[in-house]
């Protein structure tokens, strides 16, 4: 169900992270994330692997680098709403 897809996806704090940094930036690389989020490169693989395979990134290969972009327009927007909605319940 595209529901728990998107629940799955925004159930980590570090994927959050990296939708929160795409809403504002064009892209994103792994070592990128990496170094953002000071995550190990296997880690922050691991979790762009899981917003692409849940549909929400799409990737595009520049030589030895993969970027990662919001694949749904509408993300943004439903991440601003998410955040103002967990400010609301601090």
């Amino acid at each position: 169900m595209p529901e728990d897809k998107l629940a799955r996806a925004l159930g980590s704090n570090v994927r959050r992270e990296i939708i929160r940094f795409l809403v504002k930036n064009d892209n994103i690389s792994v070592h990128g994330v990496a170094s953002i989020l000071n995550l190990s490169e296997p880690s922050a693989s691991k979790h762009l692997k899981k917003l692409y395979d849940l549909g929400i990134l799409k990737s595009k290969d520049e030589g030895r680098e993969r970027f990662y972009f919001l694949k749904i327009p509408r993300m943004k927007q439903l991440i601003r709403e998410y955040d103002k909605i967990v400010k609301t319940m601090r």
